[in-house]
């Protein structure tokens, strides 16, 4: 099985295009899978035992994962794997499972990270002067980077993933490569790109037109735990709420243009996200605003005596 398992993750990188990280979170839920398999049908399991595997097999190994406490999340997620590893199966070597289709999925309560006040990431500019005083570009590096996730709602690696050719004649939009190899093309405001310039003029090293845009200290491409180090700084330094993260920064984009008016289906596109479903999760956390638009605006919202408009 392990030759199979090894082969459905060449295909999951090579033919969808799937990252390392999310191919070896599929390896590993799958794995985990055969091997409560093969506990439970007391030998080593082959493609046939995959195919007569039942409801009462599947909903064990669900069981097992709830007795070792692991979360909903993680065997909502290890389920979803391995019914994608089944349809591998049906369509790659000719083994059908339908018992795995009548297995529901643990319920998982969704959610999002809280949207940072506005003036708090307006202090995060001269809290990043403080702390990068004794040096000026680490300092212009720095705001670049949390004005690209604010202002055009990167996630972090997308952010990192950009090169000095991306940025070059003052781009109004740049094309972005997404979760799944997705493109979208994203609007830059011209403050982004103001602290984008400022960080590449101040730069000593990295200006190749293939070179990484974001670097470290030492001039290597700069990696996502870096940048998480960036927003921890500077969420310590300001006494910000342990919610403030770079992910949080995306979410703040996001209200901010649900706040404005943006409709779901533009916003869905400026996030990247593949599904609608996502983005009406940013509906949940606008929804006191709304209520206030409500109260103002609504010509029944205010009658003293409902008896009276009857």
């Amino acid at each position: 099985m392990n030759d199979v398992v090894a082969e459905f993750s060449e295909y999951l990188t090579k033919t969808k295009n799937y990252s390392g990280h999310t191919a070896a979170a599929y390896d590993s839920d799958i794995h985990d899978f055969i091997k409560f398999y093969e506990n439970f049908n007391g030998s080593d399991i082959s493609l046939a035992d995959m195919a007569n595997a039942d409801t009462v097999c599947f909903r064990a190994w669900l069981a097992d994962r709830q007795r070792r406490g692991l979360s909903h999340t993680s065997t909502a997620r290890a389920l979803s794997s391995l019914r994608g590893f089944f349809r591998y199966l049906s369509k790659t070597h000719d083994v059908h499972n339908d018992a795995i289709g009548l297995i529901s999925s643990p319920k998982v309560p969704r959610k999002l990270s809280k949207a940072i006040d506005v003036t708090d990431v307006a202090d995060m500019h001269d809290a990043i002067r403080s702390i990068d005083n004794d040096a000026p570009w680490i300092a212009a590096r720095d705001w670049a980077l949390v004005m690209l996730m604010f202002g055009c709602g990167l996630r972090i690696s997308e952010a990192l993933a950009l090169k000095n050719r991306d940025i070059m004649g003052r781009p109004n939009s740049l094309r972005i490569l997404g979760k799944g190899a997705k493109e979208r093309i994203v609007p830059v405001l011209p403050s982004v790109m103001d602290a984008i310039e400022k960080y590449v003029r101040l730069r000593p090293f990295g200006a190749g037109p293939d070179d990484a845009l974001f670097r470290s200290v030492r001039g290597l491409p700069m990696s996502s735990r870096m940048a998480e180090k960036v927003i921890e700084k500077l969420r310590n330094y300001l006494q910000l709420p342990d919610y403030v993260t770079p992910h949080a920064l995306r979410h703040t984009f996001a209200t901010a243009l649900l706040s404005g008016g943006v409709d779901l289906r533009s916003l869905q596109e400026l996030l990247g996200h593949s599904s609608l479903s996502t983005t009406q999760l940013y509906t949940r956390v606008n929804m006191s605003e709304i209520m206030n638009i409500y109260e103002h605006a609504h010509p029944r919202a205010h009658d003293d005596d409902p008896e009276q408009s009857e």
